[in-house]
């Protein structure tokens, strides 16, 4: 199913993909642009699954427009769901592997490679924050 659905609440479900990237022991995070709602938090790299796409296709094709990154996507980490004041979102978050390319931020303000430990030293978005815990605890193996 691509399309929202709805919670008792009213709020639709939105569902968004996120990218755990690793190189060399660390793990790519992302800072959201200051234009952006929730301006200036973390975040792994993703998007929204757009209708008719796949969580694949959608983390893949996020990748490209935010980053000027290719990657493949590998096996699936997770789903959690938040709910935000304005929307509920269901995240899915996958294992990706980066080509090594240069890469550049369209979208976000800052990026940089942080160990699984460091990921608890950023202020993250709260929909991430799940991952961030389980990936510093090492409850998701990467390598």
């Amino acid at each position: 199913m691509n399309h929202p659905s709805t919670m008792p609440n009213g709020h639709a479900i939105v569902r968004v993909t996120a990218a755990v990237i690793v190189k060399d022991g660390t793990i790519l995070i992302a800072q959201r642009g200051r234009s952006d709602r929730m301006a200036g938090l973390w975040e792994f790299p993703g998007g929204k699954v757009e209708a008719g796409e796949t969580p694949q296709q959608c983390l893949r094709r996020e990748l490209c427009e935010e980053l000027a990154m290719n990657a493949d996507i590998g096996r699936h980490l997770g789903t959690s769901r938040y709910h935000y004041d304005h929307m509920s979102i269901e995240l899915i978050a996958y294992r990706a592997y980066w080509d090594g390319q240069p890469f550049r931020l369209i979208t976000h303000q800052d990026f940089c490679w942080v160990t699984p430990k460091q990921l608890a030293d950023y202020a993250f978005t709260p929909a991430d924050l799940p991952f961030v815990q389980l990936l510093a605890s090492g409850s998701i193996s990467l390598f």
